[in-house]
C-alpha cells in the first residue's frame, strides 16, 4: 500500500526534506560545531544524531525547562499520576518515535479510546451512534481515490476549505456539525481554516484511530529525559533566549539576551515561527521567506485536566466529543494505577480562549457541567484542575502550525528552505502538523543535511 511518504515523493510535494538543500554551497565542507536553537523534540533529536556523528553540539533553550511542547505534569504527588499539558499521542504510523522508544527502553501503552457523543444535551455512549452510511461509504471511497490524485488535483483541493468541501459532498447538517467538532480537534481551529488537501492528506494515511494510539509510560517527557541523558545536560543551556543570529562567511554567531555569545559552523533552528520572529537575523531572510513565515498561523488549544477522587466514568477507554465549551474529553490517566483519575478537556479556538480566562473553580464547574448529560453532577468529585493555554505561550503563541488555503505547497517549501548556514526543523515543516513524530523526523533530516 502506498504510504504517506511515498505519496509525498510521487506527487512532487516538497517539504522539509527538499533536495534543493543538498545543492547549497554550504555542503562544501563538513562542520565541526553546530548550534541548535530550541530544546524541544526536534532540537533534541538533531543534537542526538549530530553527537552520534561526532560533532560538537550546543542546544540553546529560552525556557527554564527542556522539552518544548512536550510537557508532562504530575497532577497527584501521592500516586505519581501524570497528565500531558502538551503533546499527547504516539500513532501507529509513527515509526521514528516508536523506534526511539525501543532504542531507549521506553514502554508504549495503549492510549486508544471509544468515543461517546454529547450533542444538544443528549448523551450517546460509545458504539451507539454513527454517521450516515451513504455518506460514510462515499467518504471512504474518497480516501482511497485521493491516493491516486495528480498534483494538479491536489493543488485544487488546497484552494477549498474542508468544511465547504464536506458540505459540497452532501454531508447532512448533523454529520457536518459532528465532523466540525471532531476534526477541529485535529487542527486546533475550525475546519473552515483548513484546506481539503490538508485534511485528506492526513486522514487518507492515518491509523484507524487517527494516530491516537499510544502514550509513553511515565509520561511523554520520559523521551525528553532519554535524549537529554545521551546528549549531556552540560550541552543544553536553558534560560538562553536568543536575540540575534549573525552569519559571516562560514561562521555563525548566536547572541543571547543574557549576554552570552556562541559561535559555530552551522545552526539548526527548530523554533516555532513566533519565537523566530523575535530574533534579529543578519543578513535578513529574503522577502519571500518573511512573507511565508508571516502567513503561518498556530492553533489556540487549551488542555485542562481535572483530577477526580474516583473514576465515575467506569470505562477506562472512554472519550467524549461534545458541543459544549470543553469540546473533547478523554481519560488521560488510562493505564495509571489508583482509584483517582483524570479527564482532560481539549478545547480549541475561541472555546480555548474563553476557558483560559476562567479561574480553577470556574473551569471545574464549567467543564463538569458539559458532562452532566452523561454522568450527572460530578463537580463535587473534583479535587483540582490544571491547564495550559498554548495560545498565550510566551514562545510559540500556539500549540502547532496550521496550513490554511493555498499554503501546503509553496509556503511550506519556502519556510523549510535552508538559509546560508542555517537549517530548519520542527513540526511546522513536517509532513503532518501537531505530532511529535513530525518534530523528530525534521530534526533527523536537518542533522542528516549537516553531517553528510
Amino acid at each position: 500500500m502506498l504510504n504517506r511518504r511515498k505519496f509525498i515523493q510521487q506527487t512532487g510535494i516538497i517539504v522539509a526534506g527538499s533536495t534543493m538543500a543538498f545543492s547549497s554551497p554550504a555542503f562544501i565542507f563538513k562542520p565541526k560545531k553546530v548550534i541548535i536553537l530550541g530544546a524541544g523534540l526536534s532540537g533534541l533529536t538533531a543534537a542526538y544524531q549530530l553527537k552520534q556523528s561526532g560533532l560538537d553540539v550546543v542546544v540553546l533553550e529560552a525556557r527554564n525547562r527542556i522539552g518544548g511542547r512536550v510537557f508532562t505534569h504530575t497532577i497527584d504527588e501521592s500516586s505519581k499520576m501524570t497528565v500531558e499539558l502538551g503533546a499527547e499521542w504516539v500513532g501507529e504510523s509513527h515509526p521514528k518515535i516508536i523506534g526511539y522508544c525501543k532504542e531507549f527502553g521506553l514502554k508504549l501503552n495503549n492510549h486508544q479510546f471509544d468515543t461517546g457523543l454529547i450533542l444538544n444535551h443528549q448523551y450517546s455512549p460509545p458504539n451507539t451512534w454513527e454517521h450516515n452510511k451513504t455518506w460514510e461509504n462515499k467518504y471512504q471511497q474518497l480516501l482511497t481515490d485521493f491516493k491516486e490524485y495528480n498534483k494538479k488535483q491536489l493543488k485544487d483541493l488546497d484552494k477549498i476549505n474542508w468544511w465547504q468541501f464536506l458540505r459540497k459532498m452532501g454531508v447532512s447538517e448533523e454529520d457536518l456539525e459532528i465532523l466540525e467538532l471532531a476534526h477541529s480537534t485535529d487542527y486546533g481551529e475550525s475546519i473552515r481554516f483548513v484546506s481539503a488537501y490538508s485534511a485528506l492528506a492526513e486522514y487518507a494515511y492515518s491509523s484507524p484511530k487517527n494516530e491516537m494510539d499510544f502514550k509513553i509510560e511515565g509520561g511523554n517527557s520520559e523521551l525528553v529525559k532519554a535524549f537529554t541523558q545521551r546528549i549531556g545536560l552540560e550541552n543544553i543551556k536553558i534560560g538562553h533566549l536568543v536575540s540575534s543570529v549573525s552569519q559571516q562567511g562560514r561562521t555563525v554567531t548566536v547572541t543571547c539576551q543574557n549576554g552570552t555569545k556562541w559561535e559555530a559552523d552551522k545552526v539548526i533552528c527548530t523554533l516555532p515561527v513566533q519565537a523566530l520572529h523575535q530574533i534579529d537575523f543578519q543578513p535578513a531572510f529574503s522577502s519571500k521567506k518573511i512573507e511565508a513565515l508571516d502567513s503561518l498561523i498556530y492553533a489556540r488549544i487549551i488542555k485542562t485536566s481535572i483530577l477526580f477522587r474516583e473514576r465515575f466514568w467506569k470505562n477506562e477507554g472512554l472519550d467524549i466529543l461534545t458541543d459544549g465549551v470543553g469540546q473533547y474529553y478523554f481519560h488521560t490517566t488510562k493505564n495509571q494505577a489508583g482509584t483517582k483519575g483524570c479527564l482532560t478537556s481539549y478545547a480549541i479556538g475561541d472555546k480555548a480562549y474563553v476557558i483560559s480566562k476562567m479561574n480553577e473553580q470556574q473551569k471545574i464547574n464549567t467543564l463538569c457541567e458539559v458532562l452532566e448529560p452523561a454522568f450527572g453532577k460530578v463537580a463535587s468529585l473534583a479535587e483540582k484542575a490544571v491547564s495550559y493555554y498554548w495560545g498565550e505561550d510566551q514562545y510559540s503563541k500556539g500549540a502547532y502550525a496550521i496550513y490554511t488555503l493555498n499554503q501546503s505547497f509553496d509556503t511550506k517549501e519556502m519556510i523549510a528552505k535552508p538559509f546560508k548556514n542555517i537549517y530548519f526543523a520542527g513540526e511546522h515543516i513536517a509532513e503532518w502538523q501537531g505530532f511529535m513524530e513530525g518534530a523528530i523526523e525534521t530534526g533527523e533530516l536537518a542533522a542528516a543535511m549537516i553531517s553528510k
